[in-house]
């Protein structure tokens, strides 16, 4: 074999490098787990395989730990390449797919463990989310394996299941996801680590996630705003305001900070400027370090080709003076936004904090159903400058600067953690919160 076949180089390496570090960042990885692949058309012309090698540290990844393998001959020289090398092969063959990726997503695993007999089919993951639905479908598939890395079953079974889904999920253990890039790969496993938290949020708080589910099921479209911009796996090297130095180093420090917090997975959420008559726009606002995403100069007013998400922005604008806007989707703010009190039979509509600094920046902080109008939303962000869009993530606005609006839903996450740390120990909420907030 050549040396220069385990060299990766330039951008390949650079985008497994980065990638491999978000995911440890964002605690879908321990410090060796998982693997990406990619399959693309080698300088020499030859169909080949770009895989991490076994054992390496995908937040530390040297380019020794990139191998190259023929997509179509068995090669049996490269050892180092992971041990599930033949599942990503086999998935990599499926028409569109262009990289696929194994990631340890402890939230959606523990989300779907169960105690019954094995072995046998675990039932499909429903997400209860509007990215998850939206992205990954209503039911996620689960398999139960009796050796659940590497082994003929799995390398049979995974690829099945990613030829009609996007992502499935390994029993315990991971789960895999295709992409026509490796982003999109991540994305996709980033998203449904986070409908998994949601669910085990509302586990916490002792939400029925059954009904809630039921309730799902039965009519997607009242149950959520609506559906999030599909995934664009092009112009992530966009920026139309290259030469606006510090609101562009403001949108960078503002997307690591949204990814690194994990207000918003990755490559969701949106946040704008206003100008005179023009938008700055992320419409990727969860960003990691290294990887970016486009950064947008967009006419203020609305228009025929605004997908939902920048149209509302927009209108938020059109409708107020505020000059900053920010869209999270916080998975402990959705799980709160389905929380009901002991003796009610309906979600609270205001999440009152019950810690010293929440109770201090927000009395309350409103809960608006998912069909909430333009105009309610920003007469709720006038009032509280922040709001909790059940089904719709969260909306928040700033008189002045992205590093202000940041505060919002930063702030958000850590009253809903409290909360539902609280209510995990068997506390009486009522009892926590303030009096005035009862009368707000």
């Amino acid at each position: 074999m050549s040396a220069q076949k385990w060299q990766a180089t330039g951008e390949l390496f650079r985008e497994f490098q980065a990638l491999g570090r978000a995911s440890l960042l964002y605690d879908v990885q321990d410090s060796h787990s998982g693997n990406m692949a990619v399959r693309r058309t080698s300088e020499r012309g030859e169909d080949e395989i770009v895989i991490t090698a076994t054992g390496s540290q995908k937040g530390d990844l040297e380019p020794s730990q990139i191998c190259f393998l023929s997509a179509t001959e068995t090669d049996y020289g490269y050892y180092k390449a992971s041990s599930e090398t033949d599942i990503h092969a086999r998935v990599l063959q499926l028409p569109g797919v262009r990289a696929s990726m194994h990631a340890h997503v402890k939230d959606l695993i523990l989300a779907t463990l169960d105690d019954a007999p094995k072995p046998g089919k675990p039932p499909d993951f429903v997400p209860v989310d509007p990215l998850a639905w939206h992205h990954l479908g209503g039911g996620i598939p689960v398999d139960w394996f009796a050796v659940p890395s590497g082994s003929p079953e799995l390398a049979r079974t995974i690829p099945e299941r990613l030829a009609g889904h996007p992502l499935t999920i390994i029993f315990g253990h991971g789960a895999m996801a295709k992409g026509r890039s490796l982003r999109e790969a991540f994305f996709r496993l980033c998203v449904g680590n986070n409908a998994g938290a949601v669910v085990r949020a509302m586990e916490k708080l002792r939400v029925d996630v059954g009904a809630v589910r039921r309730a799902v099921a039965a009519d997607p479209g009242r149950a959520f705003a609506f559906p999030p911009p599909a995934y664009d796996i092009e112009g992530d090297d966009r920026s139309d305001f290259r030469e606006e130095e510090e609101i562009l180093k403001e949108f960078v420090k503002a997307g690591h900070r949204i990814f690194e917090s994990r207000l918003s997975p990755f490559h969701t959420g949106s946040m704008s400027v206003r100008g005179v008559d023009t938008v700055l726009y992320a419409p990727k606002a969860s960003m990691p370090r290294d990887v970016g995403g486009p950064l947008l100069s967009v006419p203020l007013a609305v228009g025929p080709a605004d997908d939902a998400e920048t149209a509302l922005h927009k209108a938020i604008y059109a409708a107020s003076d505020f000059q900053t806007v920010m869209h999270c989707h916080i998975p402990e703010a959705e799980a709160s936004a389905h929380y009901v009190y002991p003796g009610e039979s309906a979600p609270a509509d205001r999440i009152i904090p019950v810690d010293a600094e929440g109770s201090f920046l927000y009395l309350v902080i409103p809960i608006l159903p998912p069909d909430v109008s333009a105009g309610e939303l920003v007469r709720s962000l006038h009032d509280y400058k922040v709001a909790v869009v059940r089904g719709g993530g969260v909306w928040a606005v700033g008189a002045q600067s992205l590093s202000e609006v940041l505060h919002h839903p930063s702030s958000l996450r850590e009253i809903c953690l409290y909360r539902i740390g609280a209510v995990e120990r068997g506390l009486d909420l009522r009892r926590m919160e303030p009096q005035k907030a009862k009368r707000w």
